[in-house]
């Protein structure tokens, strides 16, 4: 390091050389408005430096305020110009900008961190007619613009607890020693049996005749997106005894409900050696544990969906922080309590979304509903002792209704084929599936989970759509 000083009374200047240390310098700090605000993280009176998108710029005959928003945090970083010093026409709402500056703590603020005397760097100007401005805009013009809107405030905090949620399930499997299994996302068989598949096709297969031989198709068969994990699932359960799987899943439902998306996320654990009361046990603590992480670990973004989308959502959340044992009763005492409803129900019937709430308002929260009618179920569900039940459930929450759908699987190589011919399953395309009973059948269990929906209960955003990135939907699969 070299200083150049006039020395009195030396008849010329002279450059000293000074170690570093007798330098006094000022380093820059560069950090995101979530840490910024924090007065933990970066000590007040420091020079930061922080990029991100201006979410409101207002002048006054002074001051210039902005409001600057990076998308790690629900409340903005306020940022305080001179107006005189700062151009505002070129700090417009959606433009990005790099702003260095002095961090100060404010009193009376209830942000109260805001940087001082900036030097802006324009990266990207947000132009006048940015779409996205600050005023409560509705969820459905919000989906027009789904490349813009994950920089409000509801959707970027709806994919940040969707990240930590995802982590939480993870995290919930690996402690109980479950293995993650990749299924396929590209099957030849309809788990559900219903037949609402997306099949797919080369651009050569399309001109194939309807009765082409299989042989002419590029896997030798006709293909389709998984609808569920499970029975591949299935596989590796029968031989690692717990894994889950928890990938995208498509049904081609022609419907756009707030409930229904052609493209989400499932949770699907499939367990060896257990029964109803065990995997009903599991699912129920895996609700808890995701729903006790997110208020944990995301009590910014909990505390956002608590006061501007879900007013009650805590209390509803109440009974899961506080562990309190999930309701749980059979199909057929549903039915008994719905009927004393004067619901329009009768014993076979499969449940309407009145029918759930009112199940929840009975229970005051989630309830297990147990042992179902065989001839509403599908056919891998284990059948009860008289045949007319099968061993399966769904969890039904407030507000979502069926959050989580499984059973005990059938491992009676007899019975299952039974219950396949029953129900117009063919055997072919199968045989991996009743070869599991016939080589070592082992007891075991399983479930679904539907991510977005999940996320829907613990957020209480009513729409499906606005808890996914990028919705695909009926209708719906913009770029």
């Amino acid at each position: 390091f070299t200083c150049v000083a006039m020395l009195a009374g030396l008849p010329n200047s002279r450059l000293l050389k000074l170690h570093p240390s007798l330098i006094s310098r000022r380093s820059v700090t560069t950090a995101s408005v979530k840490t910024l605000l924090c007065p933990q993280t970066v000590q007040d009176g420091s020079e930061v430096k922080v990029n991100g998108w201006v979410k409101t710029c207002r002048v006054q005959k002074k001051y210039t305020f902005l409001e600057l928003t990076d998308g790690t945090s629900v409340n903005p970083l306020h940022v305080v110009a001179d107006s005189e010093l700062v151009d505002s026409t070129t700090l417009s709402t959606g433009t990005c900008i790099s702003v260095t500056g002095l961090l100060r703590t404010t009193e009376g603020r209830k942000q109260g961190r805001e940087i001082h005397e900036p030097k802006f760097e324009i990266l990207g100007t947000g132009g006048e007619d940015y779409p996205i401005h600050k005023q409560g805009l509705p969820l459905h013009y919000l989906r027009e613009h789904l490349h813009l809107r994950p920089r409000t405030n509801l959707i970027s905090s709806a994919l940040r607890v969707r990240n930590k949620a995802q982590m939480a399930v993870h995290q919930f499997f690996q402690d109980a020693d479950f293995v993650n299994i990749h299924t396929p996302i590209l099957t030849s068989l309809d788990c559900e049996g219903a037949g609402e598949l997306f099949q797919v096709q080369t651009p050569s297969e399309k001109n194939l005749a309807k009765d082409a031989a299989d042989s002419e198709k590029f896997f030798g068969t006709s293909t389709y997106l998984t609808v569920s994990g499970q029975l591949h699932a299935e596989i590796f359960a029968c031989a690692l005894s717990k894994v889950y799987t928890f990938g995208p899943t498509f049904r081609a439902e022609k419907s756009a409900t707030t409930r229904h998306l052609a493209e989400f996320w499932m949770i699907e654990p499939e367990m060896a050696f257990t029964d109803l009361n065990g995997i009903t046990q599991v699912s129920e603590d895996l609700v808890k544990s995701v729903v006790s992480d997110l208020f944990t670990k995301s009590p910014e973004e909990m505390e956002f969906f608590c006061k501007w989308v879900e007013k009650d959502l805590h209390n509803q959340m109440k009974p899961l922080l506080e562990k309190k044992e999930f309701a749980k009763i059979d199909y057929t005492k549903a039915v008994e309590i719905l009927q004393q409803k004067k619901h329009a129900i009768k014993w076979g019937d499969d449940l309407q979304r009145e029918d759930e709430q009112a199940l929840c308002e009975y229970a005051g929260g989630p309830i297990f509903v147990c042992n179902w009618p065989q001839q509403i179920k599908p056919f891998y569900m284990k059948l009860n002792d008289g045949g007319e039940t099968v061993q399966g459930f769904d969890l039904l929450v407030p507000r979502v209704g069926e959050l989580v759908g499984g059973s005990v699987r059938e491992e009676n190589l007899v019975t299952l084929r039974q219950q396949m011919a029953s129900k117009g399953v063919s055997e072919s395309g199968y045989e991996f599936y009743t070869d599991l009973r016939k080589f070592g059948s082992a007891p075991h269990a399983g479930f679904g989970i539907g991510f977005e929906r999940l996320l829907q209960y613990v957020t209480g955003i009513a729409n499906i759509k606005d808890v996914v990135p990028v919705p695909r939907f009926f209708g719906e699969c913009r770029f």
